[in-house]
């Protein structure tokens, strides 16, 4: 037995020695294939149209490669600390991953001097930016309807010694409370904010959704119908004149006055109606309601919860709600629902079931803090601003590049770790031989992500325009 044991062990592939190799490697073989989308979407020129004059000497980068730097930075997700840039300064391989030459890779003083040279209205480009975005894929999927879904979301800066606009959220820390308004997987337009500023606050809703709603109409299709969702944050008659001037449906959650709790318990039981999902049952009343200081009556949808699985949920533990449209009685929106074969969605059923798939919204909140941080570097707002927007953009094409590229390999609703961990995080060999640069990866990689499809879709993705 002993010597099976001794034979056994001397068969064993032990290594007996390290050393170093002149080749150039890389941890991050799959940047290869977001830097080759990024290059054939056609990103950069506007990139450099819209910043472009941020750089004030031809010696330093150009605009572009910045931003693509700071954009792979992101989808790489490996440190969220800027001094992480001085070891990708060093790195040859990473530097030959994401095409660029090794004398030009940032380093932090250069992020910090770049991110402090924002001023107020550059940094407002950004907006601009991510709803031509929207735009583009908007372009391409063609939808019926535009569901947009509003709502705040706390960036946790409670660690932070001090920064500039980290304000006492309703969360109870102290962080910054942006505006989001989603589509789909897609933030497609955001106001950073400072941690106090609540869900309504000031105009910037108003503002917002009048914005999108025509360069929806101008850039895609004028007669398209469109549906904000809101939660109560947003319950405010002001609010609802506004998209009833804009011709737009609305979904928001209404707050449980009493007055409202009693009505609902005076009406009898047949009047009452079940919606049904996968693992609930809900009742439902509707009514038309007028609030004390409204100037007229809107649809009103009572829900309370029935069952929970297979549990029916008795009275003090429900937790009823109120909802409040515009949809169903008589405005230009129903029209415009009608012309595209869509008037299901004036249904009682389809528009508490519209409401329940803002949980499915709330999730890109999620998302986005997975992709990359609540904590932000800076101490002024202004950088700290332009860094937000940079990480929300980086989010949108992260989004897109999953979608067009990676999903023959990985589902488009994984979670950023999920694509890091399957296509970034390869190993990858880069040879130059015969005038060409070449990228190399292992047979098992190759054959497990197919590595030679999701490169012909990298190199060939829709366009930007």
């Amino acid at each position: 037995m002993r010597n099976k044991k001794g034979k056994s062990k001397g068969n064993l592939p032990i290594i007996d020695e390290i050393g170093k190799t002149s080749d150039t490697l890389s941890s991050r073989g799959g940047l290869s294939l977001f830097v080759r989308y990024f290059r054939n979407i056609g990103f950069a020129p506007h990139i450099e149209r819209l910043f472009g004059t941020i750089r004030k000497n031809r010696k330093g980068q150009c605009v572009a490669e910045i931003f693509k730097q700071l954009l792979c930075n992101f989808i790489d997700g490996t440190s969220r600390h800027l001094v992480y840039f001085d070891s990708l300064k060093g790195d040859a391989g990473y530097a030959g991953t994401i095409e660029s030459r090794e004398g030009s890779m940032l380093s932090s003083h250069a992020v910090k001097r770049f991110y402090n040279s924002f001023s107020w209205y550059r940094i407002w480009l950004f907006r601009y930016l991510l709803q031509e975005l929207f735009i583009w894929r908007l372009n391409l999927k063609k939808p019926d309807v535009v569901e947009l879904f509003i709502d705040t979301v706390v960036m946790d800066n409670d660690e932070a010694k001090k920064r500039h606009g980290v304000q006492p959220t309703y969360k109870d820390k102290n962080g910054f409370q942006p505006l989001q308004m989603i589509w789909g997987r897609f933030i497609i337009d955001t106001v950073f904010r400072g941690g106090k500023k609540h869900s309504n606050y000031g105009n910037t809703v108003e503002n917002m959704v009048c914005h999108m709603v025509e360069k929806i109409r101008k850039k895609y299709r004028k007669d398209v119908p469109v549906i904000i969702k809101m939660d109560s944050g947003f319950f405010d008659q002001k609010l609802f004149a506004v998209f009833e001037r804009l011709e737009i449906g609305y979904i928001c959650s209404g707050k449980m006055y009493t007055d409202i709790r009693n009505y609902a318990g005076k009406v009898d039981d047949a009047s009452w109606k079940h919606y049904r999902n996968k693992h609930q049952v809900w009742d439902y009343v509707e009514f038309m309601d007028k609030r004390g200081s409204w100037s007229q009556s809107r649809r009103a949808i009572y829900c309370r919860p029935f069952y929970d699985g297979i549990q029916q949920v008795i009275d003090f533990a429900r937790e009823d709600t109120i909802l409040y449209t515009n949809m169903g009685i008589g405005q230009k929106i129903d029209n415009l629902l009608a012309k595209v074969g869509q008037l299901k969605l004036l249904h009682a059923e389809k528009i508490i079931e519209c409401t329940h798939s803002r949980g499915r919204d709330e999730l890109v909140h999620r998302a986005l803090k997975d992709f990359g941080s609540e904590e932000l570097p800076f101490k002024k707002f202004a950088p700290n601003a332009a860094y937000y927007y940079t990480m929300v953009l980086a989010f949108f094409l992260f989004e897109t590049f999953k979608e067009d590229v990676c999903s023959s390999v990985v589902s488009v609703t994984a979670y950023a770790v999920t694509i890091r961990r399957r296509i970034i995080d390869c190993a990858a060999k880069i040879v130059k031989t015969g005038g060409k640069i070449i990228i190399k990866v292992t047979s098992a990689t190759w054959n497990a992500l197919k590595i030679d499809v999701l490169w012909k879709k990298s190199g060939s993705p829709p366009q930007f325009v």
